[in-house]
């Protein structure tokens, strides 16, 4: 017989408080102004239960902080909590029995009836069981343009990608990048390997390269396309030499930068700006040209611990993560959206309703970190940063060696 979210509740909060409430630590790469104010509002619903939130944030982003955690976990000294991506980057550890099953909290909330898109609870699903609590829907698929700049640049923002490489020469005439870049790898491939390739090669492309593993699809025309406005996009971001993604957003938000390609996370720092979308920035999810919405985002797992009580706390915590309230309050400040569908929404801008439409009208993609394994994300990532910070290597040449690595991609 199930128990009831109530009870569970209660149980674990009876728990907690029988040693006077618990703390834990959570880990994360959460560290931007936008970012930082999102992982407040989780802190403050944990305090709010009489428990204490102990942050353990890593900077970097999650090249730099998942090895971290991986290492704690490994070593004997796991964190109550911690965040990954949706997918398959915790395989190696459920193999290993290092992660809380939480399949108890997951039926006694209704996960499966909740969650939407299913692909969400199904990554944090093996041989049955739940793993992890998926806290948002993140997705690569935007183009954000600064208002500063086009207006310095006296000229309207651009509608697709066409338009925007047609305002590039204005841009440039005026002082202003027309592409902020930031130097880490995932960044540099994630615009390739989850933006222009989904809105220039096509779906059904992008599909048959990292669903399917198809080597002989990315030697085709539709991929060979797709490197070549790489290629023109690479030309267009010489001028800004920043490392972090907030920092290339910091480019558009005081007009130094043109338009950035990155994830709807981007919007946490327009809003700690105070800057309104449809007037201050604009949104272009895949680059205006046919939209789809990559449903990755962002779970929260928990390590096998021998302290019963620190046990009863994640399993509250991860209860807590899916309340309607903590999803309100987090994806709102986050600039994602949240993982359950029974919410009220009606507030949100016009750039995350342009998000939620997409996810109404069943315009969605499963995120590159459902598909492929991170030892193949990692050699797209290297290879694609390579080439950003090559001008003399050719979208051919780089094109047949994508090709070699999804030739051999598990």
């Amino acid at each position: 017989m199930k128990l009831s979210t109530q009870l569970l509740a209660a149980t674990a909060i009876c728990a907690a408080s029988s040693a006077g409430a618990v703390d834990l630590e959570v880990m994360h790469w959460w560290t931007s102004g936008g970012e930082a104010a999102a992982v407040s509002k989780l802190a403050e619903a944990w305090n709010a239960t009489g428990n204490t939130w102990v942050d353990g944030a890593i900077a970097g982003g999650g090249d730099t902080a998942r090895p971290v955690m991986v290492s704690r976990i490994i070593g004997g000294d796991p964190p109550a909590a911690f965040q990954f991506n949706h997918g398959r980057q915790a395989e190696e550890l459920i193999d290993a029995g290092l992660l809380l099953d939480i399949t108890d909290v997951a039926e006694a909330q209704g996960w499966k009836d909740i969650v939407n898109p299913p692909s969400l609870l199904e990554s944090c699903t093996v041989d049955g069981k739940i793993y992890c609590a998926p806290i948002n829907i993140h997705s690569w698929n935007w183009m954000w343009l600064s208002g500063p700049a086009y207006e310095k640049a006296g000229i309207e923002m651009p509608t697709d990608w066409n338009s925007f490489m047609e305002s590039a020469e204005a841009l440039r005439a005026a002082g202003v990048t027309p592409l902020a870049m930031g130097g880490q790898s995932w960044q540099q491939a994630g615009a390739f390997n989850n933006v222009m390739t989904i809105a220039i090669a096509g779906k059904d492309a992008w599909l048959s390269v990292m669903q399917d593993k198809n080597a002989e699809t990315v030697m085709g025309p539709e991929y060979t396309a797709a490197f070549e406005a790489y290629a023109a996009a690479r030309e267009l971001s010489t001028g800004i030499n920043v490392q972090d993604w907030n920092q290339a957003t910091n480019a558009l938000i005081n007009g130094e930068g043109g338009a950035q390609i990155m994830g709807d996370w981007a919007q946490g720092e327009f809003a700690v700006a105070g800057m309104t979308a449809g007037e201050d920035y604009g949104c272009l999810p895949g680059l205006g040209m046919g939209a789809y919405l990559q449903t990755g985002g962002d779970a929260f797992y928990f390590p096998v611990n021998d302290d019963p009580e620190i046990t009863a706390g994640q399993k509250e915590l991860a209860a807590m993560l899916l309340s309607p309230e903590v999803q309100v309050a987090f994806n709102s400040v986050k600039g994602s959206l949240p993982v359950r569908g029974d919410v009220d929404l009606t507030t949100v801008n016009e750039c995350t309703q342009k998000g939620l439409d997409l996810l109404a009208n069943g315009q969605t993609l499963p995120a590159s970190e459902q598909l492929i394994a991170p030892d193949t994300i990692t050699q797209l990532n290297d290879l694609m940063t390579e080439f950003w910070n090559t001008p003399s290597m050719t979208a051919a040449e780089v094109q047949q060696q994508y090709a070699d690595i999804i030739a051999q991609a598990e």
